[in-house]
C-alpha cells in the first residue's frame, strides 16, 4: 500500500502485522481522492478519519496538504503502526486517538471539513456514524462525510445522502448536511 500523491508520494505503508484490517485498495483510494480534489479545497480542511486501521486515508490527506487530520482507531496495533509512521515520516499535523470511533464522535466538540469513516463491513456502525455526525453537527458548512461500505448497504434514502461511488468491491456514500 502506497501514498498516491503529495508530499509523501510513493512512500509505502507496511502494515503486514495488521491482519484484522481491510485497507481501502489503491484503486478505490485513487478514485476517491480524484473526486475529493475536484470538490473540496483540501488545503483548507481539517479532517477526521474514523476506523483508520492502517492510517492510509488520513496520511494520504496529510500528504495532499490538509491543515490537519485526526485518526481514530480502537486497535492497539493499528495505533502503534500509525504512530510509528508519524514519527518516521516526521508528520506533525496528525493527531492519533486510540479509542472507539462512535464514542469519539459522540463527545466531539469540533467540526471538520471532511469526515471519512470505514467501519467494519459486518457491523451496523456505518448508519450510526451518519446519524451521529448529522445530529451532532460535526461537519462544517459545505463539509463532506464519506462512508466506505460494502454493496449490501444502501444509504440513498438517508438524510443528507448526496451520491454513491463504486470502485470494485468498495463503495463510498457521500453526505452533506448543510
Amino acid at each position: 500500500m502506497r501514498i498516491i500523491s503529495g508530499t509523501y508520494r510513493g512512500r509505502k505503508l507496511k502494515p503486514s502485522h495488521l491482519q484484522h484490517t481491510r485497507p481501502t485498495t489503491d484503486f478505490a483510494r485513487e478514485g476517491l481522492f480524484n473526486m475529493l480534489n475536484n470538490r473540496l479545497d483540501l488545503e483548507e480542511l481539517e479532517v477526521l478519519d474514523l476506523y483508520s486501521g492502517t492510517g492510509a486515508i488520513g496520511i494520504e490527506l496529510i500528504s495532499r496538504g490538509v491543515k490537519s487530520a485526526v485518526v481514530v482507531d480502537n486497535d492497539r496495533q493499528s495505533v502503534k503502526h500509525i504512530a510509528k509512521v508519524k514519527s518516521e515520516w516526521e508528520i506533525d499535523n496528525l493527531e492519533i486517538v486510540k479509542g472507539d470511533a462512535l464514542s469519539y464522535i459522540e463527545r466531539c466538540r469540533i467540526q471538520f471539513g471532511l469526515i471519512f469513516a470505514d467501519p467494519p463491513y459486518t457491523s451496523d456502525h456505518a448508519m450510526t456514524v451518519v446519524e451521529i455526525c448529522h445530529k451532532r453537527n460535526l461537519l462544517l458548512p459545505g463539509g463532506l462525510l464519506v462512508v466506505e461500505h460494502d454493496k449490501h448497504q444502501n444509504f440513498s434514502k438517508t438524510e443528507g445522502f448526496a451520491e454513491l461511488r463504486n470502485y470494485g468491491k468498495v463503495n463510498f456514500s457521500f453526505f452533506r448536511f448543510s
